[in-house]
């Protein structure tokens, strides 16, 4: 049985993942962090129930769904366990908010333990840009340029500094994999790992998400986290592979059941 991980780590990995989403389009509102950017990731457009506050439920609850109707976007809360006050979750569903997505926050909580793979003979890692990574992750799920263009505007301005790398063969210029990671004191987040269709199965996120934890490790990071889809077997054997496990879950409630 996995040993529970200290609720001191998954705080401030909650913290630390806060902080890498963050968008220029968010506010506070009574002790929830309210997120409205036009982007694809739904962490950075949704409200975070970070602290109880002082107004009742269903005044927030009004307040934040002026927030996303003023933003031409669909209402979105995110519910942790950490989320305020305890009763949300169960309130916004008696409310008629569906629940989706469940997810997964993964942790290594040691690093040093990691065994860094080598890259097969003839490929190469090669840094990218903000707006550069935004378009190939873009172009990988197929996002429209708004969204593109917002992801890059939240890389840029984001208070936690991103590195984002992709895997080539030497001398090509097809991308075949690439992820970027957040470092923030002794804790790296692994962020946007993808590997197109026709290079999967060979090892290669793996590889470069071990080598991207290496890179990290040996500028500081103790720890590492990440977010998948808890549906998502085959992304979350790679992560125990690297020795990750589940730290805790997340999902999203809207009014709405058709959200992208």
């Amino acid at each position: 049985m996995q040993t529970p991980l200290p609720l001191t780590l998954l705080s401030r990995i909650e913290d630390a993942g806060l902080n890498a989403s963050a968008p220029p389009q968010q506010r506070w509102v009574d002790g929830w962090l309210v997120r409205f950017s036009p982007g694809k990731a739904k962490r950075a457009r949704c409200i975070n129930a970070v602290a109880r506050g002082h107004l009742p439920v269903h005044e927030k609850f009004a307040l934040c769904q002026r927030v996303f109707e003023e933003a031409q976007l669909p209402l979105i809360f995110r519910l942790t366990p950490l989320s305020e006050p305890p009763m949300l979750d169960g309130w916004l569903e008696s409310n008629g908010l569906h629940r989706f997505e469940d997810t997964r926050v993964m942790v290594n909580a040691d690093l040093g333990a990691l065994n860094a793979e080598s890259l097969p003979l003839g490929l190469q890692m090669q840094r990218v840009g903000h707006t550069a990574f935004a378009q190939i992750v873009g172009q990988m799920r197929g996002s429209p340029l708004s969204q593109q263009q917002a992801h890059a505007q939240r890389l840029e301005l984001s208070p936690v500094p991103f590195e984002g790398w992709v895997l080539r063969r030497a001398g090509e210029s097809a991308v075949l994999a690439c992820g970027q990671t957040a470092i923030e004191a002794d804790l790296v987040g692994l962020y946007d790992v993808f590997t197109t269709p026709e290079a999967r199965n060979n090892g290669l996120a793996r590889k470069l998400c071990a080598q991207l934890l290496e890179r990290a490790r040996k500028r500081g990071a103790r720890a590492g986290y990440l977010q998948v889809d808890a549906s998502n077997a085959a992304a979350r054997a790679v992560y125990r592979h690297l020795s990750f496990s589940d730290g805790y879950a997340y999902h999203y409630r809207s009014p709405s059941d058709q959200i992208d």
